[in-house]
């Protein structure tokens, strides 16, 4: 593959990544089909940030992928919003995780998660939609990363939310401020992890979401 010929990547690339996941080869061999399209594609439309090809594999993979551990293992539905090229969405549909459906607004990049599912023979449902006009129904999970602050989210979330439904959002530095924003509209329980990733990250888990309205 032509990122593993690149000396940055040999940093941490399929091999590490196999590794430390302890995934099978037929997912790593999977997730490089999608790395090589993703690339590939970049060049073409704005997929991820050039600054990153070259950590492809912890900026992008090794982040959507640390959130697969988190959900629940009788997980039938998980809905991704803004899924971009794939993250975390495409990624944890590739590692197994069933009735993954990929919410993005733009046609280009469901032109991408189209081929990426086609190419890694992955079963995902792409959704050429923006969020505030799908159909309400209720999932078992609900990801995001990089897409909106937390209070936004959560509104975006709750059509789709049930008793036992789990929110895992990827978040940057200004969690705490997120968070302290959402407390003032939402009831919730919140688990806050360190990002495996990104130093400055963190994995949100949310769950039990009512708004302060309603209670």
């Amino acid at each position: 593959m032509k990122q593993s010929s690149d000396p940055k990547q040999q940093k941490y690339g399929p091999e590490q990544f196999g590794e430390g996941e302890n995934v099978s080869r037929e997912t790593i061999s999977r997730l490089s089909a999608y790395v090589d399209l993703l690339l590939a594609w970049n060049k073409r439309i704005n997929l991820i940030s050039k600054n990153t090809e070259a950590e492809v594999w912890k900026r992008h993979i090794l982040d959507s992928a640390q959130l697969y551990p988190l959900i629940p293992r009788d997980c039938s539905s998980l809905m991704d919003f803004g899924s971009g090229a794939g993250f975390p969405g495409l990624v944890l549909a590739i590692m197994g995780v069933k009735g993954v459906r990929l919410v993005e607004s733009d046609a280009r990049k469901c032109a991408f998660l189209r081929e990426s599912a086609r190419i890694t023979q992955t079963e995902a449902q792409i959704i050429n939609q923006r969020i505030e006009t799908l159909a309400p129904a209720t999932v078992d999970v609900i990801t995001a990363r990089a897409l909106a602050p937390l209070s936004d989210l959560l509104a975006h979330a709750r059509p789709f939310l049930g008793p036992k439904t789990e929110c895992l959002f990827l978040k940057g530095q200004h969690i705490d401020a997120e968070l302290t924003q959402a407390h003032k509209m939402w009831i919730m329980q919140v688990d806050l992890r360190p990002s495996r990733s990104d130093p400055s990250g963190s994995v949100v888990r949310v769950r039990e979401v009512s708004n302060v309205n309603s209670v």
